[in-house]
Order: structure tokens, then sequence, then C-alpha cells
């Protein structure tokens, strides 16, 4: 199996989230992610999905900072692996950084939503305010593809725009893949955040891993550090 990371493409839509759903749906925390932000398993549905489409088409029209890629058997042309990022090239107002909420949800489930998205984008206020850095929101890979180089590829990909853009990329990882980033040269920071049990739905609070790559300008400096000195710029 040969394997590349291309843009994602208006055609590619429905198959590059069929791949997202399903990433998502075969791992703990992504399942109840799903189950928090589209409750009632409404993901499954036709009607859902065409409208999910639609939705993100429309997004794509009006973004012009998030990018989705997908991983391709370049033997075959099956996607079978998402990533979707945020490329901040320039500094943002706080306008711009404000916090949408989950606007498609009502009543308890909002709240509920809020409460385990909102911390998350506290951090990354907290972590980068307005500066220049990559957000990735999201790398999934379909089951039957997992442990066949397909998840290594996308984690690949993320240095490769880092080393590009000589930004630092940022983002939240899962107890489940923590080990496969630290062994690709990701770094855990030490802030932390926790989802409690009540809020994602398990027996205890679950800790998020937060990762961080940082470009080679950054002279083996690491994200605390930088952050310490004041976000000081690389070296070019």
């Amino acid at each position: 199996m040969v394997l590349a990371v291309l843009p994602a493409l208006v055609p590619d839509i429905r198959r590059v989230y069929d791949a997202y759903f399903a990433a998502f749906k075969n791992e703990r925390m992504g399942q109840l992610m799903l189950q928090i932000l589209f409750p009632g398993g409404m993901t499954d549905s036709e009607e859902f999905r065409k409208a999910h489409a639609q939705g993100t088409l429309d997004y794509w029209h009006k973004s012009d900072v998030q990018y989705t890629f997908k991983c391709v058997d370049t033997q075959t042309s099956e996607i079978v692996g998402i990533a979707l990022g945020d490329i901040y090239l320039r500094e943002r107002s706080e306008e711009e950084r404000k916090n949408e909420g989950v606007p498609w949800l009502q009543g308890e489930q909002r709240e509920r939503a809020e409460r385990v998205l909102n911390p998350l984008w506290e951090m990354r206020e907290k972590l980068f305010g307005g500066q220049r850095y990559i957000y990735v929101h999201v790398i999934g890979v379909l089951p039957e593809h997992q442990g066949r180089r397909a998840g290594a590829a996308m984690v690949k990909w993320g240095i490769d725009l880092c080393e590009q853009t000589q930004l630092p990329l940022y983002f939240e990882a899962s107890p489940s893949t923590v080990g496969l980033y630290e062994k690709m040269g990701y770094q855990r920071l030490r802030d932390t955040i926790v989802h409690k049990a009540e809020d994602i739905g398990t027996d205890s609070d679950v800790v998020v891993p937060l990762m961080v790559r940082m470009p080679s300008g950054a002279k083996g400096m690491s994200f605390d550090e930088w952050r310490d000195k004041g976000y000081p710029p690389f070296e070019s």
C-alpha cells in the first residue's frame, strides 16, 4: 500500500467524512465525543449525512483558515483517513477568536456539549491567544486501515506542515493515541484538560493529553520554554 496525504476536494466531502465518522466510532473517546456533539445516533442517517455535506461545502466557501486533507491509498484511490486543521498564518483579534459554541444543539444537549468543548477553547486561548500557529482538530483513520501505516502517514503530514510553515502545531490527543505522537517527536504539554465523568458518560474523569510539534526554527526550544519567554520569533 502506497499512501499520500492530499488536499480534500469538493467531490471528496462525503467520502472523507465517512472516514471521519467511522474512525471516531471505533475509538472510545471518539465515540463519546460523537454522542455528545451529535446525540441520538443522528450521524447514521442519510438525511444527516447529506445535510452535513452541504453544511461542510458552505463552510468551505467562507473559511480562509481551515483545511481538510485526505489520506489516500494511491493504488486504489480509496480515502482511508482525514485530517482537519486551522492554519493561522497571521495574528487574530479577540473578535476573530470568539467561541461560537454549539449552535446546532439546544437545551441540555447544548449545555452538556459546551461543558465539554469550552475548556478546549479556553485552553487554546491560554496557550496561544492570537499567536500564529496550527490547530489540528481531527486526525482519523478508517478502522480497517488502523495499524497499517495510515496513522503514521497522517502524523508525518503534521510534521511536514509544521516545517513548511515554521509554525507550532497543536492538538488534543486521546489516551489511546498519545504514544504514537510522542514516538514521532511530538511534545506533551504540562497543561492538561480534564473531562468530568458526569459530562462525558464515563466511570471516571478523563485527562486529555495536549500535544505540540515545534518547528526546526525553534532550535530545540520546547513549547513551554517558548511560551515562558513570551513567544519570541523563530529563526529563519
